[in-house]
């Protein structure tokens, strides 16, 4: 079996890793690390809670602790892309487990927190910065941090760094780095449309994939429970109240729905916190922390939880709202079953969402188990049609599948809207502020 210290990683490094869970390196580690070592580009393609994070960053730190001196002012070394707040902190939080005891500096750039103190924070400079684009772009302006002398840039849930939502802050920030860098792309999805741009970032790039993209873990038991949209909120009442104890994330499409949610679940007696881009940072940090902390015993969220909460004891993932882009459906259930651990999927789904239950269906290339209701009658579907065909925009229907309206009850399984992705040419917006 392949070791941590067979991969050749720094002795530093090692003894780090021994007050950690990690003991020996998971496929995507053990296949990845050694490339990145080397100094080749890289993609790495892995299920969600399969150890992406260390799979980067400790060949990153590797290759940064033998330059031996001070980075310089302003200057970073390794710049780390991600599309959330709560992403950016999770990989600095790990980064300063991998680097305790030695003298690198990790520092990170997000929305939502104080500009000046983030860029004090880069007036030495640092080794690794961790960031999303907004903010990046905002210091980058202010002359409050130079890419000059950055050999490493790693796009982590690249497929979204990529996607149109993110491009073009993107393309500004590339601008800064040197060509001759080391680039490294990782995610659990990867649209066909976001690989070939993903190409035109790698360099000669060494492919890892560990799982087909798109997979969820195996450990994941995942259903659908047809329900009208406005018996989802009693229903999710039922499901909760089959695993009191245990810890469950819920998803909604919009930050008014989740908030909704929220106070009516609080309402009904729940331990409950909600994280959305209209919380400030203080209150999103806040909330994780008490949910983290087994404070909360419900978090319900919009897709900007989808990516980068690692929490292990959550055994239950409900989909309250399926969501738009399908994608976003395997990282949202991939909150649950983290290193290896069991978890359950569940998802509500209303007559005006069979389409994107059977885009999700596509991806996942099976049906999902129906563990409630029936499938919704292709009358019931051209009644209740989508919120956009309501206002007049025009879209295709689904194909629904042939059946009743379901008033089952649940039985229990053991255990901001993203934007879509499309080739065609979209109204400009401003960038996105992480």
């Amino acid at each position: 079996m392949t070791t941590f210290e067979a991969l050749g990683l720094s002795p530093k490094l090692l003894k780090a890793l021994e007050k950690t869970a990690l003991q020996t390196p998971t496929p995507i580690q053990a296949q990845a690390i050694p490339a990145i070592m080397q100094g080749k580009d890289l993609m790495g393609l892995a299920q969600t809670g399969t150890g992406k994070t260390a799979a980067f960053g400790l060949p990153l730190l590797h290759r940064l602790l033998d330059i031996g001196h001070p980075p310089g002012p302003r200057n970073v070394r390794a710049l780390i892309l991600v599309p959330t707040r709560e992403l950016a902190t999770q990989i600095r939080e790990n980064f300063e487990v991998f680097t305790k005891g030695t003298a690198i500096k990790i520092v990170m750039v997000v929305g939502g927190a104080s500009l000046n103190k983030q860029s004090q924070a880069l007036v030495r400079g640092t080794d690794v910065l961790v960031a999303t684009p907004g903010r990046l772009i905002d210091l980058l302006e202010r002359g409050d941090v130079s890419l000059e002398k950055c050999g490493y840039l790693v796009l982590d849930e690249a497929d979204h760094m990529l996607d149109m939502g993110f491009i073009h802050a993107l393309r500004r920030i590339a601008k800064h780095i040197p060509l001759r860098r080391q680039t490294l792309m990782f995610s659990a999805t990867m649209p066909k449309d976001i690989d070939e741009i993903a190409a035109t970032y790698l360099r000669d790039p060494v492919k890892v994939q560990v799982a087909p993209p798109g997979k969820p873990a195996e450990k994941v038991t995942q259903g659908v429970h047809y329900i009208p949209n406005g018996d989802k909120a009693r229903l999710l009442e039922t499901y909760l109240k089959t695993h009191e104890g245990e810890q469950a994330l819920v998803f909604c499409r919009t930050k008014h729905g989740s908030d909704k949610l929220n106070k009516l679940l609080a309402s009904w007696g729940f331990r409950v916190g909600t994280v959305h881009g209209n919380r400030s940072q203080n209150q999103r940090d806040r909330t994780l922390s008490e949910f983290k902390a087994g404070e909360l015993d419900v978090l319900v969220a919009t897709d900007v939880a989808a990516r980068g909460i690692d929490i292990p004891t959550v055994r239950h993932v409900y989909n309250y709202d399926m969501p738009n882009v399908p994608e976003n459906y395997v990282h949202r259930i991939g909150r649950t079953a983290r290193a290896g651990a069991e978890g359950a999927s569940i998802s509500f789904c209303a007559p005006a969402e069979m389409g994107e239950l059977q885009a999700i269906e596509k991806i996942l290339k099976k049906p999902l188990p129906v563990i409630g209701g029936a499938p919704w009658s292709a009358e019931v579907v051209a009644a209740n049609p989508r919120p956009q065909q309501r206002q007049g925009r025009p879209g295709p229907r689904p194909a629904a599948k042939a059946g009743a309206k379901p008033q089952a009850k649940p039985r229990p399984m053991g255990g901001g809207q993203a934007p879509k992705r499309s080739g065609a040419k979209r109204p400009s917006r401003p960038l996105p502020r992480g």
